[in-house]
């Protein structure tokens, strides 16, 4: 069996930490830092020869460095809209303050579109999730098959699944 994680995923930084040995050490992102923002953006790139584009996400601070030149496609404090309605009187005040758009999912819920195609946002989270987790990865060597994920003790029901999810 695999280590289990601890993940703190917050608005805007995220932790990881594993507890061994009686005390809990919170692990470094693959840039030796101990938090991660909880920040993701869309980077496309175009082949000069081919013209070919390319997509990759990018998580974290090299992300949040690159939310000046790429605001549409950066995804920052997204854990304030998971499980929320997109008519939430939040939401609606987060849509005026935000670069990037939120728009209605098709269930009511509050999605944010990234290149013209919307997401959810826990999908947005998840990504922040995964490389916290493979970054413990690399540097345990050996897979993580188990977390846990704190919420905020305010978060109702809707919110603790849609993180769960």
């Amino acid at each position: 069996m695999g280590k289990i994680i601890g993940i703190d995923l917050g608005t805007t930084n995220s932790a990881v930490a594993i507890y061994e040995n009686d005390q809990a050490k919170i692990y470094e992102n693959q840039l030796g830092k101990r938090t991660t923002p909880s920040v993701i953006a869309l980077k496309k790139t175009r082949d000069k020869k081919t013209g070919e584009v390319t997509q990759e996400w990018i998580v974290g601070e090299n992300a949040k460095r690159g939310a000046v030149a790429n605001p549409l496609n950066t995804i920052n404090g997204v854990k304030r809209l998971i499980g929320r309605k997109y008519n939430d009187p939040e939401v609606q005040k987060m849509q005026s303050l935000s670069a990037y758009k939120i728009v209605p999912a098709p269930n009511g819920d509050a999605w944010v579109e990234v290149d013209g195609k919307p997401m959810a946002p826990a999908e947005i989270s998840a990504k922040v999730l995964r490389e916290l987790k493979e970054a413990v990865e690399k540097q345990l060597g050996e897979p993580v098959t188990e977390a846990v994920i704190t919420v905020p003790a305010y978060f109702n029901d809707d919110q603790r699944r849609a993180t769960r999810d």
